[in-house]
């Protein structure tokens, strides 16, 4: 881990400086790395600025900078924010024991931790160890969550804080718990005829750490306003508490930037929700809505049919065997949806309620348009029956 950073002093920031601070911070990142589209420049642009006020702040947000393949600019990407934020403490691995030491110890005032090549701390092949770690960082996006740890030494409990803002830059998708509580920025290869300046520390560095003692100062000066501050969000739940602080960041800097923050917020939100990696049972209640057509019931038996002939979906071989309707069962009552005897056409059988999906489709699969086409003829009943009917042969 490298040693941590001070900001210089200023001698004078005036509260008109900030718009231009921040443009100023956008332009650095547009010279050495090209991000995906404005909403990613404005989201690291507004990340980078907050990481200077995380006293005032409720909440830290993660800033995930992810690629699917190496050579595309999330490691040189890291390195600006290293060169532009509060005190950053940069490192390629750490322990859980590590974190809650380097944030715990300075817990006024925190550093900010970026971490490169988190891939390899969270891949598949991740220790036990990571899930403490993933633990650690989730708990530090909330003030007041600490660790407890017992001191062997002096037969006490420790209490320890882990809140701070942090960066993780990998490849591939981070756990889903620390994404939802991030700014996702995912990075791409460039493409022929894209041109960025080389970034040496050496030659570069200076400039940049005199922007951000500006930066600094110019936040730091206006760190009760910041506190206090209660911004219009467009989004909601944990996404408006990740981008609070970036929001009102941006309002203090008045401008342009009110406006870019909210367009950033509502788009970064939707492309990390639509690319999420959904649990188990939340994929089968989405191709349950995927497959369901348009009848009000099916019975379990042309349910599970259908679930298991999409092929890209995992039922048909699913925990080795395949979805079965206990398997089915038990991962629909944790949504409250219980199947029971129902009357089709054909007669008497076990099956699900379109009505008893409703709420829980609302609550947990992602929005848009219906995604119910209509059942082929033949297959399934086009109704539930009201009237008794006589048991289909055997």
């Amino acid at each position: 881990m490298t040693t941590t950073h001070t900001p210089p002093t200023v001698q004078h920031v005036t509260p008109d400086d900030g718009a231009q601070l921040l443009d100023q911070v956008r332009a650095a990142v547009r010279r050495y790395v090209i991000l995906p589209d404005e909403h990613a420049e404005v989201g690291v642009t507004l990340w980078v600025a907050a990481t200077h006020a995380v006293p005032a702040w409720a909440h830290a947000a993660r800033l995930v900078i992810r690629a699917p393949e190496k050579r595309c600019g999330k490691s040189r990407l890291l390195d600006l924010v290293e060169a532009m934020c509060h005190q950053p403490l940069i490192t390629v691995n750490i322990s859980s024991s590590a974190l809650y030491r380097s944030v715990g110890m300075t817990a006024s005032d925190p550093p900010t931790l970026l971490i490169d090549e988190a891939d390899a701390i969270f891949g598949p092949k991740a220790a036990e160890s990571a899930e403490d770690l993933r633990g650690l960082l989730n708990a530090g996006h909330g003030r007041n969550r600490p660790a407890m740890r017992y001191d062997a030494g002096t037969r006490r409990v420790e209490k320890i804080d882990t809140f701070a803002m942090a960066a993780l830059a990998g490849i591939g998708q981070m756990p889903d718990t620390i994404e939802d509580r991030a700014v996702v920025v995912r990075m791409r290869r460039r493409a022929p005829g894209e041109r960025v300046a080389p970034y040496r520390v050496r030659r570069d560095g200076p400039p940049l750490d005199r922007l951000r003692a500006r930066l600094h100062t110019w936040v730091r000066d206006s760190l009760t306003h910041l506190g206090a501050a209660v911004p219009v969000m467009p989004v909601e739940d944990r996404a408006a508490d990740t981008w609070e602080p970036l929001v009102a960041v941006a309002d203090l800097a008045s401008g342009h930037w009110p406006d870019l923050a909210r367009q950033a917020a509502v788009a970064l939100t939707a492309s990390r929700d639509a690319g999420a990696q959904q649990s188990t049972q939340t994929r089968l209640l989405t191709d349950c809505r995927t497959v369901w057509g348009a009848v009000d019931a099916l019975p379990t038996a042309d349910l599970l049919d259908r679930l298991k002939a999409d092929p890209e979906a995992p039922w048909a071989t699913w925990a080795g065997t395949g979805l079965t309707p206990h398997k089915l069962g038990a991962m629909l009552r944790e949504f409250d949806i219980t199947s029971r005897t129902l009357r089709f056409s054909t007669g008497q059988a076990k099956g699900y309620a379109r009505a008893d999906f409703t709420d829980a489709w609302a609550r947990y699969c992602p929005p848009g348009t219906d995604l119910t086409p209509a059942p082929p003829q033949g297959l399934w009943p086009e109704e539930v029956s009201e009237k008794p009917t006589h048991r289909p042969r055997a």
